[in-house]
């Protein structure tokens, strides 16, 4: 009895040994089969996250393209909107009762290439006179005429000494200035507040004769000079 007893002992302790070690199977299973889950839970997390980043950068990089496209196409009708606001340089049209606050109409590029085939001096500050004019509101080819009459086509030594265009004097002797550009936007300036403004103090109305009455007085041939000059122009 006492063997008996000793060998059913021994049976107790396998099968509660084989039952822990399938049980510990099987848990040491599931716990890596759930590790497992959630290492493919976070792999998809990451894809998904990664394709959505992806659908981010599609849409901005679309957004994007179409914001410059339709910014290039704005810029595009500017410009052609500006350009068809110009005139041929056949089209500049003067005259003796031209208005001298009015722009001769050409764009800059077309106004460069007409004093090309003038002078030197006129060809090298073409750019300056034309943007001077735009701020200051006057014909070009009035103000190109103008220093033309003053200073002849090539700039007389005494002009082109001072970079004095226009005549402008100080106790009987011509101003100096330090560069052509100074030179050339003291006239236009003097143009524009003295004698073509209506407020101006030498204004006589915006006509080459309206100038000439406070600007050169004394002068019967003046008016016509100063329109001959611009006539050589156009």
């Amino acid at each position: 009895m006492k063997t008996d007893s000793t060998s059913g002992l021994c049976i107790k302790q396998i099968v509660t040994v084989a039952i822990s070690t399938i049980l510990i199977t099987i848990i040491t299973a599931q716990v890596f089969m759930n590790n497992q889950n959630l290492q493919t839970a976070s792999i998809d997390e990451i894809k998904i996250e990664e394709v959505q980043e992806e659908v981010q950068v599609a849409q901005t990089e679309e957004r994007d393209s179409t914001v410059t496209s339709r910014e290039s196409e704005e810029r595009i009708v500017e410009e052609q909107t500006i350009q068809n606001n110009y005139i041929s340089i056949d089209e500049i049209e003067i005259s003796r009762d031209i208005d001298l606050t009015q722009r001769c109409g050409v764009s800059k590029e077309d106004f460069q290439i007409l004093m090309d085939g003038t002078s030197e001096f006129f060809s090298e500050n073409s750019g300056t006179i034309y943007d001077l004019c735009e701020q200051y509101e006057i014909n070009e080819i009035f103000f190109c005429g103008l220093i033309v009459a003053e200073s002849g086509w090539n700039i007389a030594s005494n002009h082109s000494s001072t970079n004095n265009y226009i005549s402008m004097m100080s106790g009987g002797r011509l101003i100096h200035y330090e560069t052509p550009e100074d030179g050339l936007e003291a006239a236009a300036r003097l143009l524009h507040e003295d004698y073509l403004s209506e407020d101006g103090c030498y204004y006589n109305g915006a006509t080459i004769a309206g100038v000439k009455t406070r600007f050169c007085p004394n002068s019967t041939t003046w008016v016509g000079l100063v329109y001959g000059c611009m006539s050589q122009i156009v």
